[in-house]
């Protein structure tokens, strides 16, 4: 893309400027329409946490089997419920005053909760050892937020001195997370926002352009959280903790990203124009395109997720092309418009002088352009070398899942009550596997069932005090209590187990809170398959829009897609061998395909176009080598400051986010430092003219 010249309104050397009076009435109006339009919006940034849904039962499309389970249990049950497990123990062993003392705490539940439970707490059950005691209690209906501060309570005000007290279960598993997910919007957002100061003051090396650039970005994360507030709220769109914190770390390093683009553009025009107006029209000329189809290509990668199966997969979607969007306006009309208020002033103490030579022509990556011009295909067999065996690593990586109580990384009352459970009882008690099969199937089901390996026991569902079981439209529902932990792989296996023993009796369907993490694992494997073709082809097409060739888009995405590998391989060794982490969810590999793939050619766009500018000045050879010593430096930064927003995730005690949150900042460091430093741009010189095929008529 050329840059237009302003010859007739550039003064000579030493001649005054007289700038157009009103000129900065525009920027000004630009900024006031922001905090009028947007600020209401902005505000409603702090309710988001009120829409979330954590819960799996909301993960899953209507047709799964354990959703059908679920809407058929509904026919069972008087009321829905959530089940927290209260697991009691003491280390020699339970005592008569402890039983007592258990005895009236239940009775004092009962009193607290009244209706608030979809019944009377069950139990208690005493452990064959003496050691333990499991009682369920009920909450009224399955929403996790409205049913945390009940679990809370009885963390409070169950137990005794000597006498431990957990509550796990989902009812205790979705509460820990609730309690986690509020620090997204304290502790995560000044992390970031501290980190975002951090790396630009020390890129600018001025007081005030770091907090005009986090400014902006912060209008836009609060514009599109009020606007995913809104959407979630109607219900058209599910969002959930983990989605919410990705929003927060996305939009501010996107923002971020953008504004580094046009701040480099900026700097480079006022050394050129005395009149900032001017230095900004062509700065923000130059800028448009690159941003535009950068944050265009993220967006549309991010709705391909739209395709998904898994609600919060779906919403994740939306809800981050929304906060691009965002991003996306802020960095292209209100920070623009603060920079031309405020001028060269914004750059002090070091104000870019009208006539002055760029750093980037003499710098460090003028040496990094002259290396790569010098032994292009050396510099790129030697980087593909390094990134193939980091691949190697990708065996290491285990994508299967792994149990909820297990995801976070400190001893949260949910997991110190599952390891009790383990010890002392059937893994699945409380959490009982549904299957519901026609009432003239019953005996034939319940054998079939109590035949299949880690089962500790089969009883047919019947109200409290009945003697037969209840019957319902023709159907009855069988509960079996697993011996392996409810969360567990090997809980999983005896699923599919009791499924491929029922499904032959026409109608049978297995469901309950194992069967559910099931589905949730097999449908993101689904989702795998299906939406990672689908972004490469988005952007694929994007590309050669951007780039009006053919040749170029296959090398930028065969390099992404490379370096996506590498960094699999490079978290699976680290995850297993090092971390020694449980092991990463099935939907990892999906979401950090979408990131770094859209995030990678982020960096790619922002170096391509550039060097299709330079290119059509200097010739293909000069030009590429010119559009990486000019980019060098700011897509070096903006690849920073992105890494180091993602890393903020990792303050989170969760496994899930902590993993998302080395992989995205370790591959978007690989992408800026190596892909885009060396590789592409040596792979490109190497390659020649043909790279733009089929543009003719381009210079050696």
């Amino acid at each position: 893309m050329t840059v237009p010249t302003l010859s007739k309104q550039v003064p000579a050397p030493g001649q005054p400027v007289r700038p157009k009076r009103r000129r900065w009435l525009i920027p000004a109006i630009g900024l006031i329409l922001w905090l009028v339009v947007g600020g209401p919006l902005a505000s409603l940034a702090g309710k988001t946490s009120e829409v979330q849904k954590n819960d799996n039962s909301s993960y899953l499309p209507e047709t799964a089997e354990s959703t059908v389970v679920m809407h058929l249990d509904k026919r069972f049950v008087n009321q829905e419920s959530s089940p927290g497990v209260v697991l009691y123990a003491r280390a020699g062993g339970l005592t008569e005053d402890d039983k007592t003392l258990i005895a009236r705490q239940l009775r004092a539940t009962s009193d607290h909760f009244g209706g608030d439970l979809a019944g009377p707490p069950i139990g208690p059950v005493y452990s064959q050892d003496g050691v333990a005691a499991e009682v369920i209690v009920r909450f009224a209906g399955t929403d996790s937020q409205k049913n945390a501060p009940g679990v809370e309570w009885l963390r409070d005000n169950l137990g005794a001195p000597g006498l431990e007290a957990h509550v796990t279960g989902p009812a205790g598993i979705y509460a820990d997370f609730m309690q986690l997910f509020k620090l997204i919007d304290g502790v995560l957002l000044y992390v970031t926002g501290g980190l975002i100061l951090l790396i630009l003051a020390v890129v600018y090396r001025s007081p005030f352009l770091p907090i005009a650039v986090l400014f902006s970005a912060g209008f836009a994360l609060g514009l599109s959280n009020g606007i995913v507030y809104l959407l979630a709220k109607a219900d058209v769109i599910t969002v959930s903790g983990q989605s919410q914190g990705i929003l927060d770390v996305l939009v501010l390093g996107a923002a971020t990203d953008y504004a580094l683009l046009m701040v480099s553009r900026f700097r480079e025009e006022l050394r050129r124009h005395e009149s900032r107006h001017d230095a900004m029209k062509i700065a923000l000329r130059a800028s448009f395109e690159p941003i535009l189809a950068s944050g265009g290509t993220v967006i549309l990668g991010l709705l391909c997720l739209l395709v998904s199966d898994l609600a919060p997969n779906r919403g994740l979607g939306p809800i981050t092309a929304i906060g691009i969007t965002c991003a996306l306006a802020a960095s292209l009309t209100l920070l623009p418009a603060i920079l031309v208020l405020f001028g060269r002033a914004i750059f002090w103490p070091f104000r870019p002088a009208f006539g002055s030579r760029p750093a980037e022509e003499h710098g460090l990556w003028a040496r990094v352009a002259r290396l790569v011009g010098r032994r292009p295909r050396t510099v790129w067999l030697v980087t593909l070398v390094l990134l193939g065996l980091c691949t190697l690593g990708l065996t290491r990586l285990q994508a299967d899942g792994f149990p909820q109580t297990d995801g976070f990384t400190g001893h949260t009352d949910s997991k110190l009550g599952q390891t009790i459970l383990v010890e002392h009882f059937p893994g699945g008690l409380g959490t009982p596997t549904e299957i519901v099969v026609p009432a003239e199937r019953l005996q034939d089901a319940t054998a079939q069932v109590r035949a299949v390996p880690g089962i500790a026991n089969v009883q047919a569902y019947a109200e409290p005090g009945a003697q037969s079981p209840k019957v319902v439209d023709g159907l009855v529902r069988i509960d079996a209590t697993l011996t392996d932990d409810a969360e567990s792989h090997a809980a999983q296996q005896t699923v599919r187990r009791i499924r491929d023993a029922v499904h032959g009796i026409d109608g049978a369907k297995v469901g309950g809170f194992t069967a559910l993490n099931l589905d949730v694992q097999s449908t993101s494997q689904r989702d795998r398959d299906v939406i990672l073709p689908l972004v490469l082809a988005v952007v694929f097409l994007v590309l050669m829009a951007l780039l009006r060739s053919l040749i170029a888009p296959l090398l930028l995405i065969g390099t992404v897609v490379l370096s996506f590998l590498a960094t699999l391989g490079v978290s699976g060794v680290l995850f297993r061998d090092v971390f020694h982490f449980p092991g990463a969810d099935s939907s990892f590999p999906l979401y950090a395909f979408v990131f770094l793939v859209a995030l990678g050619v982020d960096y790619n766009i922002f170096l391509m176009t550039r060097v299709r500018e330079e290119v059509g000045k200097r010739g293909h050879r000069a030009g590429t080598l010119a559009g990486l010593s000019v980019t060098g430096g700011v897509i070096t930064s903006a690849g920073v400051v992105l890494a180091a927003t993602f890393a903020a995730l990792s303050v989170l005690p969760m496994v899930f986010l902590l993993e998302m949150a080395f992989t995205v900042a370790f591959g978007v460091l690989l992408d800026t430092l190596i892909v885009r430093s060396l590789l592409v741009p040596a792979l490109s010189v190497d390659v020649g003219r043909i790279l733009w095929w089929p543009k003719r008529h381009i210079a050696p």
